[in-house]
């Protein structure tokens, strides 16, 4: 069932990261829905960063999930290795009423985040926008492309778009969200190793010789969003490369953030799932599975530093 959109609504924002953070400071300034930020840190205001100008709002945070109610929507903004974690939250925020906006990186949001959910409408979104957490209080929005995230146009996608008015987040409908969510997949399929393997921003993929090795990566990943139903086209590779050169090479990823943090990475949603769903298919992918080995090393280590 998804929550009604012209009254003002209860917003529940789970993860103020970078994305999270990014999504309830436009919230919160918009002033239409009361949003509530679950975190473990509290925090009594959040200043965004945006385009126009930074802005400074309110957030009624909370830290414990006993203290949560149900809400209309919950925007689930963690990680998504992370999402186990966030099942108190789900539970304490959830009714068959609500409605479950999964901004997060790779595939299989609804089957990941449904069994958690309480019977809630599960519905994935594709983040575009670049969101920087530049300290627990303040987040930075970067907009690079025509929008800034998407979503298949349904019930769910429209009264999520409605929650949106009003903000300066730009939302795409799709018919066909298969095929977006892949082309967002080929995206980080090289923006996230790549800048987390060389410790460099977004400029490294201008070098001719990583270009040429990302066109190398995506059209394996290619061949594998094919089997898996994506309508790609011939030059898909390098229209995601095109897609990424409209992009600052000033920007980081979040994989790069998180290894300069000596966080986990999110590397089983990323290159993990092109690898797992070339191996469903009978696709080799030899480059994909090359980068998967050494950012898997590099996580293990996180892991290791983090117990």
């Amino acid at each position: 069932m998804v929550a009604p959109v012209n009254q003002r609504l209860r917003v529940a924002v789970v993860g103020l990261g970078s994305i999270g953070g990014v999504v309830a400071g436009c919230l919160a300034a918009a002033g239409r829905h009361n949003v509530i930020a679950c975190m473990r840190r509290p925090i009594e205001r959040l200043t965004l960063d945006q385009p126009g100008g930074s802005v400074e709002v309110k957030l009624t945070a909370l830290t414990e999930p006993m203290d949560a109610k149900a809400v209309d929507w919950v925007l689930l903004c963690t990680k998504t290795h992370q999402t186990e974690s966030a099942a108190p939250w789900l539970a304490q925020l959830c009714t068959p009423s609500t409605s479950v906006a999964v901004l997060q990186n790779g595939i299989g949001h609804v089957a990941r985040v449904a069994p958690l959910a309480q019977g809630a409408t599960v519905l994935p979104v594709i983040v575009y926008y670049n969101g920087e957490r530049l300290a627990p209080n303040r987040v930075r929005l970067r907009q690079g492309s025509d929008q800034d995230v998407a979503v298949a146009d349904d019930e769910a996608g429209r009264a999520f778009s409605a929650l949106l008015e009003g903000t300066p987040l730009r939302v795409l409908r799709s018919s066909d969200f298969a095929t977006l969510i892949w082309r967002k997949l080929l995206i980080n399929a090289v923006a996230n190793p790549i800048t987390t393997l060389t410790l460099q921003r977004q400029a490294v993929l201008r070098r001719p010789d990583v270009q040429e090795l990302c066109h190398a990566i995506l059209s394996e990943a290619v061949a594998v969003a094919r089997a898996e139903g994506a309508n790609l086209a011939d030059d898909e590779p390098a229209r995601a490369m095109a897609t990424l050169f409209t992009f600052s090479g000033e920007l980081g990823t979040s994989m790069y953030f998180d290894r300069l943090a000596g966080r986990r990475l999110e590397v089983e949603a990323l290159t993990g799932a092109i690898v797992a769903a070339g191996a469903r298919h009978g696709i080799a992918t030899p480059l994909n599975s090359a980068l998967l080995t050494l950012l898997r090393a590099i996580d293990d280590a996180a892991a290791k530093e983090g117990e």
